[in-house]
């Protein structure tokens, strides 16, 4: 369970960035991208420990929809179609912090696996 709670969630115009204001005052900006390619899912995550997968082609992901999941989380659909992770607001709190270099991990998984950002 989330120890802070988001007060304000909004899209931003171009739906590129998913801006979130907690009750403790933070305030984050999180890039569609990230969002899709950290999703939480299944799809993403695997099913065990070592299934992650690195999903190319995203630099140009949109969000098109937020659902809103019990008082704990939001599910974030995609223009891609995918819209199967669940974030949790602690989650999401966490990306906000550590996103920057989780993003970075993926950027080099991607290089390692001669993958790219663009479809």
């Amino acid at each position: 369970m989330s120890d802070v709670w988001p007060q304000e969630i909004r899209v931003s115009p171009d739906r590129r960035l998913l801006k979130l204001v907690f009750d403790n005052g933070e305030s984050i900006a999180l890039p569609a991208e990230m969002l899709r390619v950290l999703s939480p899912s299944a799809e993403v995550q695997g099913h065990g420990p070592g299934q992650k997968i690195t999903v190319p082609g995203k630099r140009n992901v949109t969000i098109a929809k937020l659902i809103p999941t019990g008082n704990y989380a939001v599910r974030i659909g995609f223009d891609d179609g995918h819209d199967t992770g669940i974030f949790t607001w602690t989650y999401l709190r966490e990306l906000g912090q550590k996103g920057e270099a989780m993003f970075g991990d993926y950027l080099a998984d991607l290089e390692t696996k001669g993958l790219s950002r663009d479809r």
